[in-house]
């Protein structure tokens, strides 16, 4: 039993060791394990659940904006990369190549996927003639490799899943709307469904996209201050139309140069969730996303073991076939105290205790992971005051991570203020910009801080640049990132 105990409750506390807390949390909860190959992970059976409700919410909300899901190889030639010059030179550092298969040299290296832009257009050259084919709306859900020297389980790894959003137009208009309509879908998406709020803005030009116009971010704050990049769209403009000769037949019978996007979010949203929600006694899920929304424990001594777990029965089927994802736990080989550790590490939103006395009175005692709150409940109104409470877990986090947010995010007028404010405590700055590759290279170097984003409603409005004084163009978020 003590080392069941020490299981459970020897996590390092997020003061001490931040990235020492993640790590310990996502292998004690069995989310995922380190695979044999550098950079690569496992997904267990509750980390890629978690994975598939991500994805289940976003597909439904995807085709509910008239897109549809593909699939295109995970192997480019690499003869495509050369046709975008600044594509190929964003992501070669990263990129992983086959020379030879059946133990032959192959005449062309083949790229293991980093992102289908490339291939997408090679494909939109055939399928696009007229401008009655257009818009192309297609996404792909589909796993990529960027071979990453620094990796952190989700957040940064060899080989991540990922969906990856390709669009064609007819006009700028429509490929801006759509990029901007997608970055919606990923804010609301953050803040609704995975209780993450989120900055939205655009990138500087030294972050944008390799190969984009324009590319938009929404940027999410983790508990020991850090950004993490959680959804990316993007204005490809006509780049990728040209070097792969997209072109179609206008309504005014003139070839034209499609309008392309590029959107996409990944596994990294995982780390991100637990960052963002997670505390010194583990995990904490929002109930939207969580494996199991509650977990039912009935207590209580031997002799009425039988009739509780009975009762307890009858309750999960009650709830199951209402639609929650729950579980028993009615192991008598551990006391009720080591399983309520157990699912409170787990980050189960919700705890459901059922005991004899509980039997009597046609009650049971349901518990947020959240609050700690006890609430005493009638077994009749079971579903409904389950998804009442599973509500109010789901506000409670949302709430509790703004008001984090908020009490993290620092207006700052020089650089001198900022490298002070970074060493005195956690956070995002917010400060104004030349616009100046040159300022913006500094403030990374001196503090280790890049910019995240140009938000769409910032705070408040910066008048004079950080680092050279001189009036600012932009006014930018900026913190240090995973």
């Amino acid at each position: 039993m003590s080392k069941d105990k020490q299981f459970v409750t020897e996590i390092t506390p997020q003061g001490e060791d931040f990235s020492r807390w993640y790590i310990d949390v996502i292998k004690k909860a069995e989310l995922m394990d380190y695979s044999p190959v550098r950079g690569c992970i496992i997904f267990r059976p509750d980390g890629y659940e978690i994975w598939e409700h991500i994805q289940q919410e976003l597909d439904r909300r995807f085709k509910e904006t008239g897109h549809r899901n593909a699939y295109f190889p995970l192997f480019i030639p690499e003869s495509f990369f050369q046709k975008e010059k600044d594509h190929i030179e964003g992501f070669n550092p990263e990129l992983p190549w086959v020379t030879e298969a059946a133990g032959e040299k192959l005449e062309e290296r083949l790229a293991i996927r980093p992102t289908s832009e490339t291939m997408f257009g090679h494909m939109y050259s055939k399928w696009i003639q007229s401008y009655r084919d257009l818009p192309v709306l297609i996404n792909q859900w589909a796993n990529v490799v960027r071979w990453e020297k620094r990796t952190l389980p989700f957040l940064r790894t060899s080989e991540f899943l990922w969906q990856e959003g390709h669009t064609a137009h007819e006009t700028e208009e429509e490929a801006r709307t759509e990029t901007m309509r997608m970055l919606e879908v990923y804010r609301d998406f953050a803040e609704e469904f995975l209780a993450i709020p989120v900055i939205t803005g655009q990138k500087t030009p030294s972050e944008r996209f390799a190969g984009a116009v324009d590319t938009f971010s929404i940027e999410a704050m983790m508990k020991d201050g850090r950004a993490v990049q959680a959804g990316t769209s993007h204005y490809l403009g006509t780049k990728f139309a040209v070097a792969f000769d997209i072109q179609y037949l206008s309504r005014e019978n003139v070839q034209e140069y499609v309008h392309t996007t590029s959107w996409g979010t990944s596994t990294r949203l995982i780390g991100a969730m637990i960052m963002v929600h997670g505390d010194d006694r583990g995990l904490a899920l929002p109930p939207k996303v969580a494996p199991t929304q509650v977990i039912m424990i009935p207590i209580g001594p031997a002799k009425t073991r039988d009739a509780v777990i009975e009762r307890t029965d009858e309750l999960f089927k009650e709830l199951k076939k209402a639609g929650v994802r729950v579980r028993v736990d009615d192991r008598s080989d551990v006391t009720p105290g080591w399983k309520f550790n157990e699912y409170e590490m787990r980050g189960v939103p919700v705890r459901l205790e059922l005991g004899p006395r509980d039997m009597e009175n046609g009650v049971c005692v349901l518990v947020s992971r959240i609050t700690g709150e006890k609430k005493i409940v009638q077994q009749d109104n079971i579903v409904e005051e389950i998804n009442a409470m599973l509500e109010q877990v789901q506000q409670e986090m949302l709430s509790r991570a703004k008001q984090f947010m908020q009490d993290n995010f620092y207006s700052v007028d020089t650089l001198e203020d900022m490298k002070a404010s970074m060493e005195e405590r956690r956070g995002f700055s917010l400060a104004g910009w030349c616009g100046t590759e040159e300022c913006e290279s500094k403030v990374k170097e001196e503090t280790g801080a890049t910019s995240r984003n140009i938000p769409f409603e910032p705070a408040e409005q910066k008048h004079t640049c950080l680092v050279c004084g001189k009036p600012a163009e932009h006014t930018v978020v900026f913190a240090r990132a995973y």
